[in-house]
């Protein structure tokens, strides 16, 4: 006997402008009552209250909390990849601008309702699952595409193949600090973390392979 597939969590996308706002008062709302509660707290008729709406309002976009909590997930990441973006585009032109932009604004969208991030991703199933690595193979795509114009400043024998554990090193760094119970939190701890974690990247980078010369 074979397992039946997931059945896909989809809800029906607003089509006016006024549909889409409540939408998004819905989601702020279901991502501040989760942030603060946790998923498991979050109800429909909490959110219809914080929101401002009715429980039916919710009901018409939503067959249950399971497709809100999907929702909920999508607009997270969608907002990560996006502000990713934002920060690399406005990166100093070089590979250390590159970097220190990738490294703070990872910490920061991690550090982003970081109690709850970490929880859609290991508590949904598979669907989360699959959607947060599609926006961790983005985020790493992002910055390699940022760097890709200053990859020539790379040190290693294979640029690209160093360039890319930089990233995974940063990126799982990042996420790692955000379920840790001892995290870099504030303002001031983020910034040193991130800088840190930069710095590592870039002196990976610019030095030369240690065992090249033992290989030879």
């Amino acid at each position: 006997m074979t397992e039946e597939p997931e059945r896909p969590a989809s809800y029906r996308e607003p089509r006016q402008a006024r549909s889409a706002a409540t939408l998004a008062r819905v989601l702020l709302a279901a991502e501040e009552i989760a942030c603060t509660s946790g998923l498991e707290e979050m109800t429909i008729a909490g959110v219809a209250e914080r929101a401002g709406v009715s429980v039916g309002t919710i009901y018409r976009r939503f067959e249950d909390k399971e497709q809100l909590i999907t929702a909920l997930s999508e607009r997270m990441l969608e907002r990560r990849e996006e502000y990713v973006t934002e920060q690399l585009r406005a990166a100093e032109p070089s590979l250390s601008g590159v970097m220190d932009a990738y490294a703070h604004a990872l910490l920061q969208s991690f550090a982003d309702s970081s109690r709850l991030f970490p929880e859609l991703l290991r508590t949904r199933g598979t669907r989360s699952l699959d959607r947060g690595a599609r926006t961790i193979t983005e985020l790493h795509r992002l910055l390699l595409e940022a760097a890709a114009p200053y990859t020539d400043q790379i040190r290693r024998s294979q640029p690209q193949t160093a360039l890319d554990t930089a990233a995974r090193a940063i990126l799982g760094a990042c996420f790692h600090n955000s379920v840790r119970p001892d995290a870099a939190t504030g303002e001031v701890a983020r910034r040193r973390y991130a800088d840190e974690l930069s710095d590592m990247a870039i002196a990976y980078l610019f030095t030369p392979d240690r065992r090249r010369s033992a290989d030879t």
